[in-house]
């Protein structure tokens, strides 16, 4: 074992894996000592509270809140999954939920699945008071990796071996995470972080300072990534600071991340919080304007869409339903629409060529059976950003 002076700094632990020494990394306890210097960058925490603000006063506002959750899980699930090399697009996730054929391995659009599938998990448990917790983390992990690729990782159980990230073997890593006799007392400090009550804290700085912590003790075989961004989400709608899970930095993460990376091994190495600190509430700030600057993009082309079938006259009635299903299914089939919605099979076809004549919907695959329509418009809309990792 090698001792720091730096407070902040963990230490490495020498132990032997699969024939070779290896340095596994063991981070202090949080919070950091010295406490991080916010004072330094109060102008940017202020913007970045006011824009999460604005944000969550959004939630308030908008006609149909659901939609816009139902949107942004899936645009979230997407770019956090891309980030560990999926090649899944936001229309194969569409297509997979409508029992379509997605355009990538079936396997990619299940882990995209899955991470819906958590994320809606973990937000019903704290809705119904259960506590940001380890037991809740291992719940949401066994429902993240329940199906497809990691299902033979052990879901939902602290890793009892040793893993790394980069690199073909522990010796050669990029960084090597605590070992697995370790994990348990490094989640234990960490749980103990997350229930303290601490007035100079604000939860921003809070959930900042879990996500690197998370990330650096790396408890699970896999699906340690896409869990430990889950946690912003869920420890801000825990400490109240959101009403609805309507921010998520993965897009800003996916932007930067050879940034994001070097950030999280500056505090490893330099115990520098202030840097990642910074970078983190720049991504809040700025993920949270583009939210709001979508959703006012989503409202106005809803409306203005809504004024066109209306004024179709006797069919408005029907082409109004198919288009409130499309909201939530963008990408649509006549059959599934019909079941769905309850109308009958010629109704939504005439509904579907309507829409179809006012720009609003497009056929995308050029057959006359089995056809797919797309809201284009809307899609475009969810989409950016969502572009896959090559």
């Amino acid at each position: 074992m090698e001792n720091q002076d730096n407070q902040r700094l963990g230490s490495y632990f020498a132990h032997n894996v699969g024939g070779e020494l290896v340095r596994a990394y063991v981070p202090a306890p949080l919070p950091p000592i010295p406490a991080v210097r916010i004072d330094q960058f109060q102008t940017l925490f202020e913007q970045a509270n006011q824009s999460l603000g604005r944000l969550d006063g959004l939630a308030s506002v908008l006609p149909d809140l659901g939609l816009f959750i139902y949107a942004y899980v899936r645009k979230e699930a997407v770019l956090s999954s891309q980030i560990e090399g999926t090649q899944s697009s936001l229309s194969d996730l569409l297509l997979f939920e409508n029992d379509e054929a997605p355009g990538v391995p079936i396997q990619d659009v299940q882990e995209v699945s899955n991470y819906v599938a958590a994320l809606n998990h973990g937000l019903a448990r704290l809705r119904d008071g259960f506590p940001l917790s380890l037991r809740l983390m291992r719940e949401i992990h066994g429902v993240l990796l329940s199906k497809g690729r990691g299902s033979t990782k052990e879901p939902g159980e602290f890793r009892r071996s040793q893993n790394w990230i980069g690199g073909t073997r522990p010796g050669s890593a990029a960084f090597v995470p605590p070992p697995p006799e370790r994990v348990m007392e490094c989640m234990g400090e960490l749980e103990k972080f997350l229930h303290a009550e601490r007035n100079d804290l604000p939860p921003l700085v809070k959930a900042g300072l879990v996500h690197v912590q998370f990330e650096t003790i790396h408890p699970f075989l896999d699906g340690n990534g896409r869990l430990g961004r889950l946690l912003i989400t869920f420890l801000l709608c825990a400490a109240g600071a959101l009403r609805e899970p309507i921010l998520y930095l993965s897009l800003f993460f996916k932007s930067h991340r050879q940034t994001y990376y070097d950030l999280l091994m500056r505090v490893r190495e330099t115990g520098d919080w202030e840097s990642w600190i910074e970078f983190f509430l720049t991504g809040v700030k700025e993920t949270s304007e583009q939210a709001v600057g979508a959703a006012r993009r989503i409202l106005d082309l809803l409306e203005s869409d809504r004024k066109q079938i209306a004024a179709l006259g006797r069919p408005a009635a029907s082409a109004l339903r198919v288009f409130q299903h499309a909201q939530t299914n963008p990408i649509l089939s006549t059959r599934a629409t019909a079941q769905k919605i309850g109308i009958s099979f010629p109704t939504v076809t005439s509904a579907i060529d309507h829409l179809q004549k006012l720009g609003v919907l497009r056929e995308i695959t050029g057959k006359q059976r089995r056809r797919l329509f797309v809201y284009d418009a809307y899609l475009k809309i969810l989409n950016e950003g969502t572009e896959p990792i090559r």
